[in-house]
């Protein structure tokens, strides 16, 4: 037996029921009027509606909010494997001395370097991230921090970068697992923190170091005339930063003779000037081809692993001198010098050739000969161009080898890791907000640049060595670690 359709249900029903009178129109409104009557006098509508303002009370533990191969254990469990213990140390609050306690080193440190890996580079950014993102909340463990200490702590430990640096790749070389054949260094120029047109001449600077003294002996004299409580926090307010700029232009001033110095050297005859905001910073040519405030940014990686074993940072615009001390801050890291050193062609000047040559072989390419030119200054057609790998007679026994050994096929290969080490790792500075330095002052841009080289390092510590930085160790077992 076949079931009927809808359509023939719908029929047979009208068959039906087709002699029955239709209700007319009023008694279809008297039932529409009912109806409404008897959904009235059962109450309301109910609806779940929205209520922003209800407080709610969730117990849940920080450990709780992220998962177990979250970036940030990864930058805790090497943050405390860390020897902090002279920042430790110097802590005053001690027992029951007044004062209140400090934030433990470790997780100043650790916001660093997670918020450096995450392309944050604003001490009041990462203080707020710390209340409101679960990742820096779970580093924070409940301790508040303020961006008075998030920014002292990266501004005032260059020395701990280094110790740091120096530590984690012994450590690593110790392993095993990274390898000194080969290391390629490479500058990379970093906007500094100075006003492009705060540039001055010995004049300039003079005249303005004398109207900043004439203001701070004003701010002073009215200081004492008025006795106002809201008016002297006022003055002490003006007086710091009038005492603020006069030291900034008198830093500039102590600034000059390097800076005509170097010009001497280069055969510049345009005047020296130095900078009102930061003394330290020099013009330098960026990577646009324009010239601006800038400092020159220094790593040596290996190429195998890339990992970088030497940093520094200069204010020299000129890669020509950083060879040798690159070549000798690594050998004082690793107890040893690399085997192949590959740079580029700003950096075989040749006496730092000779400097490294009983340490390691440079792989660098040979620049052109230079053209002839006659008195008027144009250039002489020679039937002859001398072979730029054959040693000149004048060149030295390093210089001559460094010629021979660059025309050789097996160094053209070799050389192309270069660019693939060293424009890899500066890429990936760059992406990690290494585009403006945020402080001012060598001493403080050598702490930005060691952070920046810490997390490049971490990263590649947890690929390479996972052990050293307790990556896939459970997190009570870290903390038993630690302990």
């Amino acid at each position: 037996m076949t079931k009927p359709t809808d359509q023939e249900d719908v029929v047979s029903k009208a068959g039906l029921f087709q002699d029955l009178p239709q209700p007319s129109e009023a008694q279809q409104v008297q039932h529409a009027q009912a109806e409404v009557a008897r959904k009235r006098s059962e109450g309301a509508v109910r609806l779940l509606q929205p209520n922003r303002l209800q407080v709610e009370l969730r117990a849940s533990d920080l450990e709780s909010l992220l998962s177990e191969d979250h970036r940030a254990r990864l930058v805790w469990g090497y943050v405390v494997r860390q020897n902090l213990s002279e920042l430790v140390e110097s802590v005053k609050a001690r027992g029951s001395n007044a004062g209140r306690a400090a934030i433990d080193p470790h997780i100043l440190f650790a916001l660093w370097l997670y918020a450096t890996l995450e392309g944050v580079g604003s001490g009041r950014e990462v203080t707020r991230l710390s209340q409101e993102h679960d990742a820096y909340r779970w580093i924070c463990g409940g301790v508040s921090v303020n961006y008075h200490a998030i920014n002292d702590f990266r501004a005032g430990n260059a020395t701990l970068m280094d110790e740091l640096l120096t530590d984690n790749v012994a450590a690593l070389a110790a392993a095993g697992v990274i390898s000194l054949e080969r290391v390629a260094q490479d500058g990379m120029r970093v906007r500094a923190d100075a006003g492009a047109a705060s540039f001055r001449r010995e004049a300039s600077l003079q005249e303005h170091l004398k109207e900043a003294g004439e203001l701070v002996q004003k701010i002073k004299t009215q200081a004492h005339s008025d006795p106002g409580q809201a008016k002297r926090q006022a003055q002490a307010a003006k007086l710091r930063a009038a005492e603020a700029r006069e030291r900034r232009i008198q830093a500039a001033l102590e600034q000059l003779p390097e800076v005509a110095a170097t010009k001497k050297r280069n055969n510049s005859k345009a005047d020296a000037r130095a900078s009102t905001t930061d003394a330290q910073a020099r013009v330098m040519k960026m990577g646009d081809g324009g010239f601006r405030p800038a400092f020159n940014v220094q790593f040596a990686t290996t190429c195998q692993d890339q990992v970088i074993v030497g940093m520094d940072v200069v204010n020299a615009g000129s890669d020509m001198a950083q060879l040798a001390p690159m070549v000798e801050q690594v050998q004082r890291r690793l107890g040893q010098s690399p085997d192949q050193w590959l740079v580029d062609g700003g950096f075989p000047a040749h006496d730092q050739i000779d400097a490294v040559a009983h340490k390691t072989e440079v792989y660098a390419p040979v620049p052109e000969p230079k053209t002839k030119k006659d008195k008027q200054g144009n250039a002489v057609r020679q039937d002859t161009v001398s072979d730029k790998h054959q040693p000149k007679p004048d060149d030295s026994e390093a210089v001559a080898s460094w010629r021979v050994r660059m025309g050789s096929e097996e160094a053209k290969e070799l050389y192309k890791q270069r660019a693939a080490t060293a424009e890899c790792v500066n890429a990936q500075a760059r992406n990690r907000g290494l585009l403006r330095m945020p402080v001012r002052g060598l001493a403080k841009v050598r702490c930005v640049v060691g952070l920046f080289v810490l997390a490049h390092n971490l990263m590649r510590m947890a690929k390479l060595a996972p052990q050293l930085v307790g990556w896939g160790i459970a997190p009570s077992k870290i903390a038993a670690q630690a302990a």
